[in-house]
């Protein structure tokens, strides 16, 4: 009983606890030492997950704001003074936490490849190694949604995909970024309420199957949803026979009609869903009901929704939920946040197969006369090329440098992003085929660090 009266919720927006044991042991270490010079860390993805030919950049937002806010709170710090297990010297440092230092990043919706950095810490290294396991938390996850959504709207076009993932997400913060990721990528919308509260989503809802077994009929579970909800009717109609469903709604609509009720759509969430539809379609259309829309969901992934867009199914919009917050085919992305660079001193670090470029990079992006992705370079920070640099300042001496984009701008950016995709990399099955070359400045820094390392 006492340690749960003792439990300390953390702050999932700005806590500082959010973090590894190595973390704060290396930081106590560093504290020791007297070591506080600047560090440059920089996260990126070391390869594509054997599905992927490009990644979609997404969770800037929350590591700004994670790092502008970021702080322990006096209950945790109680907490530290009581488990005997850290210096009062850390606790002091985190007690006054500020983070001081600089980020720059690419923008949100950006398309990326392996070995390009995602986003640069530029801090004394104290604060920039704290915050790494946070980082990587909101990055990782946040970038591996975004991709998998953006095959998905490659693989529908001009369908509307819902977001249904929050109860199969691992976890509720997990679930409303992934309402967030996706909505950028180019989703529709979300079921997941707190993400309309939060980043102003559109949400979509039908019914469930529980509804309507709960009636003694379909017909009456159809007509109570209905008048309680008049200007949104949408009737899951595969809880006992599909086709039979959709001939009740078609007895129902003229009733409803004199109420002044319109059946917006249905959604069928079970079986053939091609020729589900084929079939229903059918149906509502002899009544007249031909502006009634038609959903399906229940196990859709990106494959599923190519193989119905080239069947020309007749399928309005698509709700979407396992697939996509736990981007089944690919649930990790091999990445990580690595020092470049300490008290002007450029590293690397040579483990076999994890090996990464030295010192502050760009990225520097060249476009066809078609306005198509044609090459990137990674460079030197400090390097000048020809081509669009990607990454841009973001905060600059722990302040915002400038405000950052709305929502609704993110996801206008990434929908171009998607737009500029050569045809090779649009398509499903997996063939990177992008050219990333990197300078001879950078090849030479790499050198010198490894001569100088032996």
């Amino acid at each position: 009983m006492s340690a749960s009266n003792n439990a300390i919720s953390p702050d999932y927006a700005r806590g500082l606890l959010l973090t590894d044991l190595y973390e704060t042991t290396m930081l106590e270490a560093y504290l020791a030492s007297g070591m506080s010079e600047t560090a440059v860390f920089e996260f990126f993805v070391r390869k594509f997950p054997p599905t992927r030919s490009f990644l979609m950049a997404a969770g800037l937002e929350q590591v700004a704001k994670f790092l502008l806010e970021a702080r322990c709170s006096p209950a945790e710090l109680a907490w530290l003074r009581r488990s005997g297990q850290f210096t009062s010297q850390l606790i002091d440092f985190l007690a006054n936490f500020q983070f001081t230092g600089d980020v720059d990043a690419i923008p949100e919706g950006t398309i990326f490849f392996p070995d390009e950095t995602l986003l640069r810490i530029s801090a004394p290294i104290l604060q920039a190694q704290l915050v790494e396991t946070r980082v990587i938390n909101f990055l990782q996850y946040q970038t591996l949604v975004a991709t998998k959504a953006a095959r998905m709207v490659l693989a529908a076009p001009g369908k509307d995909l819902i977001d249904f993932g929050l109860r199969r997400a691992h976890s509720a913060e997990a679930g409303v970024l992934a309402a967030r990721a996706s909505f950028i990528a180019g989703f529709s919308g979300t079921a997941t309420v707190p993400a309309s509260m939060m980043f102003g989503i559109p949400i979509f809802g039908t019914m469930a199957h529980s509804y309507v077994q709960a009636h003694a009929s379909e017909e009456e579970a159809f007509l109570n949803f209905a008048r309680s909800q008049p200007d949104k009717v949408f009737f899951l109609i595969d809880t006992y026979d599909t086709e039979k469903a959709a001939r009740k709604i078609t007895q129902l609509a003229l009733s409803l009609a004199e109420s002044g009720i319109a059946i917006r759509g249905v959604r069928i969430d079970s079986g053939d869903l091609d020729q589900h539809a084929r079939n229903v379609r059918a149906i509502l259309d002899e009544a007249g009901l031909t502006e009634t829309r038609i959903m399906a969901s229940g196990g859709i992934d990106e494959f599923k929704l190519r193989h119905l867009t080239e069947a020309k199914a007749p399928i309005d919009s698509y709700g979407i939920g396992t697939s996509l917050v736990v981007s089944d085919d690919a649930p990790a992305l091999d990445c990580a946040y690595k020092l470049k660079a300490y008290a002007g001193e450029p590293k690397r670090k040579r483990s076999e197969g994890k090996a990464y470029w030295p010192g502050p990079t760009q990225i520097f992006r060249q476009h066809n006369g078609a306005g198509q992705l044609a090459g990137d370079t990674i460079g030197c920070a400090d390097e000048i090329l020809q081509g669009e640099s990607l990454l841009q300042p973001i905060i600059v001496g722990g302040k915002l440098y400038r405000p950052l984009p709305e929502f609704t701008e993110l996801r206008r950016y990434a929908l171009g992003q998607l737009g500029r995709l050569p045809d090779e990399l649009r398509q499903l099955e997996a063939k990177p085929s992008y050219q990333v070359a990197v300078t001879s400045k950078l090849r030479d820094l790499a050198d010198e660090v490894d001569r100088k390392h032996g």
